[in-house]
């Protein structure tokens, strides 16, 4: 049943939060609270960082005149609360689910989500685009970027930030710390320092004081212009973003909705410069589960408000991320060499695991995929054998590194490329849907793909032997098939696939961990009198060429399947047998492909069968190649 919620049912839009007190503005916080903590029980979803920012939220949607001021959230995880408050509520319990809210900021859902964001950093450089519009349109509304403390330390923040410093234009940015603070909070004087160096007297002294002190000579003036910034940065931390241009102010206690607004307030008067907010929130605050858990509850499945536990079923097998993490440990136990990467992802990439036993060659460099390929590239070229472990959607950021100090040094850095392929409730934006032809499409790149755990740990093995040029692996998000893990880990022939079963009529090459379907698809064409064959291709770079001729040779359709985008397996393989002239002999191809758009979030199986990527799918394709039915129903059309 949804908890009692008087204060925020009077709620609508951000409109009926002006002119309320702080008195009131608490009540709203705490049922907005609860409502989160209800919904994302129904759904499940990210918990633990919305919680975090609850009173930032009320008092941003307080002060600002949103949705013509322009709030940006970083990553967008946190918005739940912001979804909530800007006539979303409705629709609610529909986060994550087909058809449903989105789990992030989303232009298309709403006027009040500006930009969309579901990666790290990229709100400050937002902003300044809302900025940098806004004044050449003569307009002088506010722009607000709240970023997080780990998000500020990509590389992507500090581009922006440097750049910020050269704009007076009304640029905010609040620093939400919910982790490691740069200074500690203390109490009731450092909220009214907070709140007096943002208010103008306190800037109206300074200014002042700088006055007084032109009058003297240049080395004096010098000494007190320093010693001004070192007291100030002394007393709130803030001299780093000081140096960048920034007027900082805080810390301040996140959950004070009193020191909140007078800040806010404040800080929307600073017109000569950007400012920076520091504020300290504590993540999964106010849900009791949730502050004791490790993670804060970051990210949940469906669970119970009272307990706290969550509805997670118990496996049929273990994940592919799993089975990634024990091959490798098993792998370094033998070779003091491997090491391994992630960009703040250590438990999402089971690189926790490896941390365990091997704490010294497990290297986390923070939200920094750029940095985290580069590392490994310098760590190979000294002899190390890094497995950098990188969501496909997160490797996209890192990706000029992978060209430039990777491949063109043929360096062997090994990917590991969790997250392949569609990601269900995350939806398109957390979708490993490019990486085969980004990857495959550099010189010298091993690529390949497992089939199932066993294929996992064997390719796993195989990138380890790898040592001449780099190498990549892509499995997916979620539970194996139940495959046995072999014992002995040989590596396997670079460049060659495997036939599975032999037909006569359709030969089906598979990509990945669609093998599973294709076997089902064959067993019914069989069953219609269309024997089958189906191939596992293992490897998308080098392909294997003498597999796809004996396919060729003996079939009268090929169909090449893979979890990934127009432009990745099936390309490959097309651009062989042009080159070949295998296409000119009365060859019927298709690739089957993700479709050639960003595909929403639902239910792997449901997104799997809207691209036509089912079984179902499949048949409907070797049919209409031998001119026998049409495929529809999918996503494809």
């Amino acid at each position: 049943m949804p908890p009692l919620t008087p204060a925020l049912d009077a709620i609508q839009s951000p409109k009926d939060l002006k002119g309320l007190s702080i008195k009131a503005l608490r009540q709203v916080a705490d049922d907005l609270r609860a409502e989160t903590i209800d919904a994302v029980s129904v759904t499940g979803g990210h918990l633990g960082a919305g919680l975090g920012v609850v009173e930032l939220t009320v008092a941003l949607h307080h002060v600002l005149d949103t949705p013509k001021d322009i709030l940006i959230w970083d990553v967008g995880h946190q918005a739940y609360p912001h979804k909530i408050l800007t006539g979303r509520r409705n629709r609610i319990r529909t986060l994550r689910q087909g058809g449903g809210l989105s789990g992030f900021t989303k232009r298309s859902e709403s006027v009040f989500d500006p930009f969309g964001a579901a990666h790290a950093a990229t709100s400050i450089s937002a902003a300044l685009g809302f900025c940098a519009s806004r004044d050449l349109q003569g307009d002088n509304h506010i722009v607000m970027a709240v970023i997080g403390d780990g998000s500020i330390t990509a590389g992507m923040a500090y581009e922006a930030m440097n750049k910020a410093a050269e704009t007076t234009s009304r640029l905010t940015v609040i620093l939400n710390d919910n982790d490691m603070s740069i200074a500690p909070p203390v109490g009731g004087m450092s909220h009214y320092l907070a709140r007096l160096v943002s208010g103008t007297g306190y800037r109206t002294l300074r200014k002042v004081g700088k006055q007084a002190a032109s009058v003297f000579p240049k080395p004096i003036q010098e000494a007190a212009r320093k010693a001004e910034e070192y007291a100030r940065g002394m007393a709130t931390g803030g001299t780093f973003f000081e140096e960048l241009g920034f007027y900082y102010v805080g810390p301040i206690d996140g959950h004070d909705l009193e020191a909140l607004v007078g800040v806010l307030e404040n800080a929307k008067k600073i017109e000569d410069r950007p400012v920076l907010v520091h504020v300290v929130t504590q993540k999964g605050k106010g849900y009791t589960p949730a502050e004791a858990a490790e993670d804060k509850y970051h990210g949940v499945s469906k669970f119970n408000v009272i307990t706290g536990e969550q509805a997670k079923g118990k496996p049929n097998a273990p994940s592919y991320t799993r089975v990634f993490a024990d091959t490798l440990v098993k792998l370094a136990h033998f070779d003091p060499k491997i090491v391994a990467i992630t960009a703040a992802m250590p438990s999402g990439t089971g690189l926790d695991l490896f941390g365990e036993s091997f704490p010294e060659r497990t290297f986390d460099v923070g939200i920094a995929e750029q940095h985290a390929v580069t590392f490994a590239a310098g760590l190979a070229a000294d002899g190390m054998k890094p497995f950098a472990a990188i969501y496909s959607t997160f490797l996209q950021r890192g990706y000029d590194q992978v060209v430039h100090d990777v491949a063109i040094q043929s360096l062997p850095v090994r990917f590991a490329i969790d997250r392949a392929g569609l990601v269900g409730a995350d939806g398109q934006t957390h979708a490993g849907t490019f990486d085969i032809g980004f990857m495959g499409s550099l010189p010298g790149m091993v690529m390949m793909a497992a089939a199932d755990e066993a294929e996992l740990a064997l390719m796993t093995a195989t990138a380890a032997a790898i040592d001449d040029r780099p190498s990549a692996f892509r499995y997916p998000r979620g539970e194996g098939t139940g495959a046995m893990i072999p014992s002995d880990l040989t590596p396997l022939e670079i460049g060659k696939g495997r036939i599975v079963r032999e037909g006569g009529v359709i030969a089906i090459l598979s990509f990945g961990t669609r093998l599973h379907e294709c076997l089902l698809a064959a067993d019914q064409l069989a069953a219609m009198g269309l024997p089958t064959t189906v191939a596992d291709a293992r490897f998308a770079k080098p392909l294997d060429h003498e597999l796809i001729r004996q396919l060729v040779r003996h079939h009268q359709v090929l169909l090449t399947i893979e979890e990934g985008s127009v432009g990745g397996f099936g390309g490959f393989v097309l651009h062989f047998l042009a080159g070949e002239g295998l296409l000119d002999q009365g060859l019927k191809v298709r690739t089957l492909t993700l479709p050639d758009l960003f595909q929403d979030q639902d239910k792997p199986d449901i997104q799997y069968q809207q691209a036509g990527l089912d079984a179902g799918g499949i048949i409907a394709q070797a049919l209409q190649a031998l001119g026998q039915g049409l495929g529809g129903g999918s996503l494809r059309a």
